[in-house]
């Protein structure tokens, strides 16, 4: 070992110890949970503070509580730590043909919620030994930068160095529920719509659909056409939309995967279904370099098992 690498592990050990003196409140607690000395202990955190030039702690006969530069630096050690012990966990698992680990995904909320959420269960009783970290959201979020290892992704793809392995497209259905089609009659053409009260989702002013607040497009026999609609809401969260609609608020254009069950149980009525509604591509995306884990594979081959296009 050089003296530089001797170095660098002398820091993550003292970053380890700080971070124990942190979470236990105590140097005392710190010694024991990390099998030193107290001398020990109080010998990393002043080599740590020579190094830095700072305080990290408030001392005090009584107690001890951090500096704020120490509350910065706890955070940041928790972050490298973390990547540390990632990276050994990656060098282990490499070499391991058996999928296992933390697997790291982000999906869209209604797919995630609907469909990728009930097929997980099957997933796990294959792979009892991988365990899940999901986030629902529409962000389209850097996998790197972020910490996930996979991502599926509506809409159309940026250029990027990731893999994208197409998945069935995502479908839409007009709908609303027998009350709001009581009061306010049933729409016959899209022309129609025009005369109701068309509940929006809120897309991200970088999404390719972010006009579809103000324009619903479908194809009939007379080719494609663009209806300019409005309502009383517009929402983030197609939940919320989809729970606006059962209680009778207006039409919607939501997810399929969302809508289903109550279309099945008559709570929501599907509208113009001789016209076709736009489809949204969706892709599974991962690094190339990380296809190499047996955990990222076994997820790959489920999810093209039970979505590919």
């Amino acid at each position: 070992m050089t003296l530089n690498q001797g170095l660098i592990m002398d820091l993550f050990q003292a970053m380890s110890v700080y971070v124990k003196v942190v979470e236990s409140g105590s140097m005392t607690a710190a010694a024991h949970a990390c099998g030193i000395s107290t001398t020990m202990v109080g010998n990393h955190l002043r080599a740590l503070e020579q190094r830095l030039g700072v305080s990290l702690l408030k001392r005090t006969t009584r107690k001890q509580s951090l500096t704020e530069f120490g509350g910065q630096y706890y955070q940041r050690c928790l972050e490298v730590l973390g990547l540390v012990a990632d990276s050994e966990q990656l060098a282990e698992q490499a070499h391991s043909d058996v999928p296992r680990g933390t697997l790291r995904i982000t999906a869209p909320p209604a797919f995630g919620t609907e469909r990728l959420a009930p097929a997980l269960s099957e997933f796990s009783r294959r792979y009892p030994q991988i365990k899940l970290y999901v986030v629902l959201s529409n962000q389209r979020m850097d996998l790197v930068d972020s910490g996930f290892d996979v991502a599926i992704r509506l809409g159309e793809l940026e250029p990027s160095s990731l893999i994208a392995r197409p998945m069935q497209d995502y479908t839409m259905t007009l709908c609303a529920s027998p009350d709001y089609l009581a009061r306010h009659g049933t729409p016959q053409v899209p022309e129609n719509l025009q005369q109701h009260d068309c509940l929006a989702f809120a897309y991200p002013s970088t999404d390719d659909w972010r006009n579809a607040d103000k324009l619903w497009r479908m194809t009939g026999d007379e080719g494609e056409v663009e209806i300019p609609v409005s309502g009383s809401l517009t929402i983030n969260s197609s939940q919320a939309l989809r729970q606006a609609a059962v209680q009778g608020m207006g039409i919607v254009m939501l997810p399929d995967a969302l809508v289903q069950p109550d279309l099945q149980t008559g709570k929501l009525v599907a509208l113009l279904t001789t016209y076709q509604l736009p489809s949204r591509p969706m892709h599974l995306l991962y690094p190339q370099d990380r296809y190499r884990l047996p955990k990222l594979r076994a997820f790959v081959d489920f999810v093209m098992e039970q979505w590919a296009r």
